[in-house]
């Protein structure tokens, strides 16, 4: 494995890609390959055997109901590598249905309840009564942040003592419209409904590329001492 190769697992592209979402990882590439690295972007989709270690990073956009009631019966298969890659601490962003799969459930506007991986105690209620739609801006520990939303589904913390948002909103709904809150950070995780990209932000991009880098370093070191 060579040390100027970064590899990236984008779950299911071909059918989590809404309003751009891509372009969050078109953004990363380019911005890694100004500090010297290539990048590999492989596609993991349904049937596909995946073990988040083998990335220095991992992606998951948004996508429809009809789309995330497909991915909702393949992805319980990567639930224990996706969790042990959180909880290690790796990173990885998680854009609107990406996002709202990390938590327990997502109920549909007709009543149906998609099974989430339950990574995160959070949940999700689709309100057609209150369309969330427009320019968003928030604060986060990297600063100001501009982005677009697009989603009538509300998130909701179970656990606010273990889960804290990406940044408080200043225009804009974020999570739901009466939190103030928008997205997630847990560790190295991001999860939100920024779309745009949300990694025209270029702090928040620069953020996660030294995420990326540090983890690529820990991910060479351990696979060069075990070949050695």
């Amino acid at each position: 494995m060579t040390d100027k190769l970064i590899k990236i697992a984008y779950l299911y592209e071909d059918l989590m890609n809404t309003y751009g979402d891509s372009g969050d990882v078109k953004i990363l590439s380019f911005l890694l390959k100004r500090r010297g690295y290539d990048t590999q972007v492989d596609n993991i989709s349904l049937g596909d055997e995946f073990n988040a270690f083998d990335y220095d990073f991992v992606f998951f956009g948004g996508g429809q109901d009809f789309e995330q009631t497909v991915v909702a019966k393949d992805i319980p298969r990567h639930k224990e590598t996706l969790e042990k890659y959180i909880n290690a601490g790796h990173p990885m962003l998680c854009i609107c249905g990406g996002y709202q799969f990390m938590g327990d459930y997502y109920k549909t506007n007709s009543g149906v309840t998609i099974k989430g991986l339950g990574i995160f105690p959070l949940h999700t209620i689709f309100k057609s009564d209150k369309r969330m739609i427009g320019d968003t801006k928030y604060m986060t520990e990297w600063g100001e942040v501009v982005a677009f939303e697009n989603h009538s589904g509300q998130t909701y913390f179970d656990n606010t003592e273990k889960l804290h948002p990406l940044g408080r909103m200043i225009e804009g709904y974020g999570n739901n419209p009466q939190d103030k809150a928008e997205g997630l950070r847990y560790r190295n995780f991001i999860g939100s409904y920024s779309h745009g990209p949300l990694l025209k932000n270029v702090n928040v991009a620069n953020a996660i590329v030294e995420m990326i880098l540090n983890w690529h370093k820990e991910r060479v070191t351990n696979k060069e001492s075990i070949t050695e």
